[in-house]
């Protein structure tokens, strides 16, 4: 029996499971992968996912190696018209981050047998155990395992978010290409980024040294696992008019580093009415909320999400000076009342956002040039400065009842 179940062991999973050690309980994390999984070479971590990180106390490891953005560009390929953007220098400020450093920090923070790898779900049961039903994992190698929580983070096509009864994501149309380029000799970029019919492509720096850029472009018949192709259709095709020096990079990136994926989104509607919460289970992270790119808010909400749902099981767990299986229904309920509208929102807004900034008709293009770009996008910025709020404190009495109730 197990307190807690984490399945999943990516920005989410891991998020939360820190965020549990913190508040004094030690969650299991399940990986299906025989390592951290990491797909994707990058990420932008906009202000809200830095005051998480701070909260889950993993922020300090970040700030040395990432400097915020202080500026940026916004190239309107047919027309050549660029528009600047100043954003403030601030230590919560947008930075871009190796997506496996980022795992890294967190995974550091755990104990060492916290993570099972090598773990595949085959499926989830609930059993009575003491007069309450509580949550039963069956995994392909015959283990079972009972837990008083069991939480998926578990990406978007999520098991346990399928045996909530939430629908299958859909595909929003488009697809996304992301990668690094390496660069000894040194380089000028900061935030940049192209937008055209049907396309939006992007550089950010990572370091002295390294950029992560990325292209979004209509989903073809193309999408393809073999980073080769990958940057041939990318140079060929799909950026082939846009400036040469995004050419460059692609040419030169490190094509194990090449990721052409599907972007996938929940409806909004299904989130703000659907089962997010049964008994003693939830979801996280893409499963809950798989949103596409545009507003760069899905690694931050996850963070968000692990913040949320430490405090609300850590705030039972102090006061009962352990899990108590009976309340946790309660628990679980109250941290998806806190997230459901907030996630529904971001969801919506990240594809409006795509959606205006690659439309194709005359109106569209005035509504990105004129209206998106003129007003709402600085609204955008300021609407992922959010604080999720801090985790409640556990005393040393808490903490040692916490280390036996584990031996």
């Amino acid at each position: 029996m197990e307190d807690v179940v984490i399945v999943g062991a990516g920005i989410a999973g891991l998020a939360t499971a820190v965020a549990l050690k913190r508040v004094g309980i030690q969650a299991l994390v399940l990986e299906r992968s025989d390592t951290l999984r990491v797909s994707g070479a990058a990420l932008n971590l906009a202000p809200n996912a830095w005051i998480a990180l701070e909260a889950l106390g993993v922020a300090h490891k970040l700030f040395s190696l990432y400097a915020p953005f202080s500026r940026g560009t916004i190239t309107n390929v047919p027309t050549g018209q660029v528009r600047e953007i100043t954003l403030p220098p601030n230590n919560k400020g947008l930075r871009s981050v190796h997506r496996r450093v980022l795992l890294q920090a967190l995974a550091e923070e755990l104990p060492t047998d916290s993570i099972r790898f090598s773990s595949k779900l085959s499926a989830i049961g609930t059993q009575e155990e003491g007069g309450f039903s509580i949550p039963v994992l069956h995994l392909e190698d015959g283990t079972t395992i009972k837990s008083k929580v069991l939480i998926g983070c578990d990406g978007v096509h999520s098991p346990v978010g399928r045996w909530l009864g939430l629908s299958e994501p859909i595909h929003s149309g488009r697809s996304a290409v992301v990668g690094l380029t390496h660069l000894p000799q040194g380089h000028d970029y900061e935030l940049q980024q192209f937008v055209d019919v049907g396309r939006r492509a992007g550089i950010a720096r990572l370091n002295d040294k390294e950029v992560y850029w990325f292209l979004t472009c209509p989903e073809g018949n193309d999408i393809t696992r073999n980073p080769e192709l990958i940057q041939q259709a990318v140079i060929e095709k799909y950026a082939k008019d846009l400036p040469s020096k995004y050419i460059e990079l692609v040419r030169q990136a490190d094509v194990s580093s090449l990721t052409w994926t599907p972007l996938m989104l929940r409806q909004p509607w299904n989130v703000i009415f659907g089962t997010l919460s049964k008994g003693n289970i939830t979801v996280a992270g893409d499963a809950m909320h798989p949103m596409t790119p545009d507003l760069g808010q899905g690694g931050c909400s996850a963070l968000e999400d692990a913040v949320v749902l430490g405090r609300h099981i850590g705030n039972s767990f102090i006061k009962n000076g352990g899990i108590v299986a009976q309340e946790m229904p309660d628990v679980l309920n109250e941290y998806v009342k806190e997230r459901r509208y907030r996630v529904a929102a971001l969801i919506t807004g990240s594809y409006i956002s795509g959606w205006i900034q690659q439309g194709s008709s005359w109106m569209m293009r005035f509504l990105r040039d004129t209206i998106f770009y003129g007003f709402l996008f600085r609204r955008a910025l300021n609407a992922v400065v959010y604080d999720c709020g801090e985790l409640p404190c556990i005393s040393t009495s808490a903490n040692q009842n916490s280390s036996n109730k584990t031996d």
